[in-house]
């Protein structure tokens, strides 16, 4: 341990002006805070190490000052590529203002990516991404003008279509575990998941460069159960022990919580006694409609996207149907229920929980029985935007995977945004003030969900708001539900940039899901 146990200026000390690095962590989860602060700390005070290349798979940040924020300074980073951005605006703002090259990759490609540099691949064949913003006919995945490199290239195998996404050179990895050796073997007992910590060491060292890890407590030799080892010593270069009592902040098991046992499987989570109903609400009204669409499918294995698709759950609950939905994050864990916030990416006292890669390969493969999704512009064709909207940019994160492989897709917004206003009563719906922001839209900023794909693929695709209810069809979107109460023209088709299919006489959505009672689902 003497070998490899440096302090945090020594660690940071070892990055070179030029290097490529990689960064794990999922939100606040896993991510080394006392490496990056560090990391930042040493560029402030000697502008070095500067013209950095970062490689990250999902977002890490608090959406302020932590996380990937640390390298939001001009001239420390000439590359970004990365799922998400949207949790670290500092480096964003570089980004969107041309002061650094950006790609935005989905989030399961950059986690195969490494995996695939580990084992010396000659690039990450997929067919994930096709037909969206990630597609090089469309923007390849490139985020601003001085991006020029094509990291993204349309192939033909077997007469079909995939994308290959070029490899890169790795020199640093820096990520984090919780209890490290005398060996440098490294434990994760209070993560919430080993999230891509073990394939970017890999790849690291494939590469020729050096594994920092950063860890809360040291174990002696054969203090660890080899079966908890998560990444082993010969991947370890070196070991950075952050110093629990006076900057407890820098290994916080997520962004929001310092530790919660339920995450690590120390205590078995007590839904049934915590649980709280919502309150009637348009996002209440989503919910229960998104309900409908999980009982034809009996027992299921589902995503909830982080927002609007997670009252799902709680609905569910309610309903006393939760037990047929086995749910599942992008970052790992099955089963359980998803929490939510800073701490996104974790699990309430999930069954099990897999590497990140190894979720994609499951999402992938198809084995989303339904994904709920949010929506931020639809149009015609039923292309959805969730990414880029004017100066704001956010990136895909794990929506691309997850669209196109899930089985059914369901995406879940209210019809128009800013200040909307509802009232229900009697099994109906009643808009008292209209939002400011149309929803669908003639064209969309990009296109991150492609709805000629998903026909191609004959994926089920829903589209739920308060007051009613969409299907893509090959014809286009097809008006299916209107709520009671709702006038078709003045309340739908006037508030739209283009005209949907609308049949002579659109189904009713069920009148339970408009009042305050249980609509007894379970009974049904």
């Amino acid at each position: 341990m003497k070998s490899k146990l440096i302090n945090l200026e020594q660690a940071v000390s070892l990055v070179k002006d030029g290097d490529s690095i990689a960064v794990s962590g999922f939100v606040g989860s896993g991510h080394p805070e006392g490496l990056t602060s560090a990391l930042e700390q040493r560029f402030i005070k000697e502008q070095h190490p500067k013209n950095l290349s970062l490689y990250f798979v999902a977002g890490q940040g608090d959406a302020k000052e932590r996380g990937l924020n640390h390298f939001g300074h001009k001239g420390m980073v000439k590359r970004g590529v990365g799922g998400h951005w949207g949790l670290a605006p500092k480096l964003g703002k570089l980004a969107l203002s041309n002061e650094m090259e950006a790609y935005n990759l989905p989030q399961g490609v950059i986690s195969h990516m490494f995996r695939d540099i580990a084992a010396k691949k000659p690039g990450t064949i997929t067919h994930v991404g096709l037909k969206t913003f990630v597609d090089p006919r469309v923007e390849g995945g490139k985020v601003n003008s001085v991006t020029k490199e094509d990291i993204v290239e349309l192939i033909r195998l077997d007469d079909k279509d995939y994308l290959r996404y070029k490899h890169f050179n790795l020199d640093v990895a820096l990520i984090r575990g919780t209890t490290a050796d005398e060996f440098g073997n490294i434990s994760m007992e209070q993560e919430v998941a080993p999230l891509e910590a073990l394939a970017q060491a890999m790849a690291t060292k494939a590469c020729g460069g050096i594994v920092i890890c950063q860890v809360m407590r040291l174990a002696k030799a054969g203090g660890i159960n080899q079966l908890f080892v998560q990444i082993p010593g010969i991947l370890v270069d070196y070991v950075v022990l952050v110093d629990m009592i006076k900057t407890p902040n820098l290994h916080m098991q997520t962004f929001e919580e310092q530790y919660n046992p339920y995450y690590s499987g120390q205590v078995q989570f007590p839904e049934d006694s915590l649980f709280k109903a919502m309150e009637m609400s348009e996002r209440k009204i989503i919910a229960r409609r998104g309900l409908f669409e999980l009982l034809p499918l009996g027992n299921c294995v589902a995503n909830l996207g982080i927002g609007m698709p997670e009252g799902i759950a709680n609905v569910a609950k309610e309903e006393g149907v939760r037990e047929r939905i086995t749910l599942t994050v992008e970052s790992g864990p099955i089963g359980g229920l998803p929490a939510s916030g800073l701490s996104f990416g974790a699990s309430y006292s999930p069954a099990c929980v897999l590497q990140q890669p190894s979720q994609f390969d499951f999402y992938d493969g198809g084995g989303l029985d339904i994904a709920f999704l949010g929506a931020g512009e639809i149009d015609s064709k039923g292309n959805v935007n969730v990414s880029k909207f004017g100066p704001k940019f956010s990136g895909c994160g794990g929506f691309i995977n997850i669209t196109q492989n899930a089985k059914n897709v369901v995406f879940c917004t209210t019809f128009t945004a800013g200040d909307l206003d509802i009232s229900h009563q009697n099994g109906s719906l009643k808009i008292i003030k209209e939002g400011k922001i149309k929803k669908f839209v003639k064209g969309l900023q990009q296109v991150t969900f492609s709805g000629d794909y998903a026909l191609e693929k004959g994926t089920n695709v829903t589209y739920i708001t308060e007051r009613c209810v969409f299907k893509l069809t090959k014809e286009g979107l097809v008006l299916t539900e209107v709520a009671p109460g709702i006038d078709i023209q003045k309340d739908v088709l006037d508030l739209m940039d283009f005209r949907p299919i609308v049949p002579s006489s659109p189904k009713l959505m069920d009148p339970s899901i408009f009042n305050d009672g249980l609509m007894s689902v379970k009974e049904r």
